[in-house]
C-alpha cells in the first residue's frame, strides 16, 4: 500500500503524472533557466538579444560534446561512430546559422536603445566558442590575454584545450590505424591514397568530408555573423574593444583543416 493506505503505482504506470516522481520543469530545471534572461534596459529587444545568444551557449556546450566524442571514436578506430555524430553536429550548426536570421529581426535602431549597456561585454569573449575553435584546430595561445573577465575555471579549460588533441590528430590516427604514413612529407599521398581508392578506404574518405562538412559549416556561421553585424553596426567598433566587422571579415577565411581543401587541387 502507499502512504495513507494509498495503492501503489504498477512499475508499467510509473511514467507520467501517475508516476509523480519527475515533472517536465523540474527535469530541465525551467525556473532557473527561464530566470537567466536579465535585461539591463527597458529596450523591447533586448530580451531577444539575450535569448539568442544564451541559446547559442547552450548549442556550444552540446557541440563541444559531441566533437569530443567523434574525436575518441576516431582515435579508438570507431569510424562510424564519429560520422554519425558528425552528422549530429552538422544539423546542429545549419541551426547555429539559422539564427542569425533571428537576430536579424531587430532593426539597427532597436539594437541601439540598449547596445551602450553591453560595453565591455562582447561575444568575442565566448569561452565555448574558442573551445570549439581550439578542437577543431585553429589553436591560438594569444587569446588567453583577451579573456580579462574569464573564471580562473574557464583559463583552465582553455589552457587544456590547447594542450589536448584536436580532431584533426584524431583523424591522422585513423590513417595511421589503416597503415598510412601520416608524417608531414607523406600526409598528402596518404589523403591522395583515400581519394583515388575508394574501394579500400572510403569511410576515411567519407570522415575527411565529414570534417571539411564542419569546416565549411563554420565558415558559413563566421560569413553570416559578420554580414549580421554590418547589417546592425556597420563599421563601428565592437563593444569589446575589437575592430568589430572588419575584424569578423578577416576571419572568414580561415580553414581548421587546410590540407583537405588543399588535397582537392591535387585530385
Amino acid at each position: 500500500m502507499g502512504i495513507d493506505g494509498d495503492a501503489p503505482v504498477p512499475p508499467h504506470r510509473r511514467f507520467g503524472e501517475e508516476g509523480g516522481r519527475l515533472s517536465y520543469g523540474g527535469y530541465l530545471r525551467l525556473p532557473a533557466l527561464l530566470a537567466q534572461q536579465q535585461p539591463q534596459s527597458e529596450a523591447p529587444d533586448e530580451l531577444l538579444f539575450i535569448t539568442i545568444h544564451q541559446v547559442y551557449e547552450l548549442w556550444f556546450k552540446l557541440l563541444l560534446h559531441e566533437l569530443e566524442n567523434a574525436r575518441e571514436a576516431m582515435f579508438e578506430g570507431e569510424l562510424w561512430q564519429a560520422r554519425h555524430l558528425f552528422q549530429r553536429v552538422h544539423t546542429v550548426e545549419k541551426v547555429l546559422i539559422g539564427q542569425v536570421e533571428v537576430l536579424e529581426t531587430m532593426t539597427p535602431q532597436d539594437f541601439l536603445e540598449f547596445r551602450a549597456k553591453l560595453e565591455p561585454a562582447s561575444g568575442f569573449q565566448s569561452v565555448q566558442f574558442r573551445e570549439l575553435e581550439f578542437l577543431s584546430g585553429l589553436k591560438d595561445e594569444r587569446y588567453l590575454g583577451t579573456f580579462r573577465h574569464a573564471s580562473d575555471t574557464e583559463l583552465a579549460r582553455l589552457r587544456r584545450r590547447l594542450e589536448e588533441p584536436t580532431l584533426w590528430d584524431a583523424y591522422l590516427t585513423a590513417l595511421s590505424q589503416r597503415g598510412l604514413p601520416v608524417s608531414d612529407d607523406e600526409i598528402m599521398d596518404s589523403l591522395l591514397a583515400v581519394a583515388r581508392d575508394r574501394r579500400s578506404y572510403d569511410d576515411l574518405w567519407q570522415l575527411a568530408e565529414d570534417l571539411l562538412t564542419h569546416d565549411e559549416n563554420a565558415a558559413h556561421w563566421r560569413m553570416r555573423h559578420v554580414q549580421m553585424v554590418e547589417r546592425q553596426i556597420g563599421t563601428k567598433s565592437g563593444t569589446g574593444g575589437s575592430t568589430g566587422a572588419p575584424y569578423l571579415r578577416g576571419r572568414t577565411r580561415l580553414h581548421y583543416f587546410p590540407l583537405l581543401w588543399e588535397l582537392r587541387a591535387w585530385l
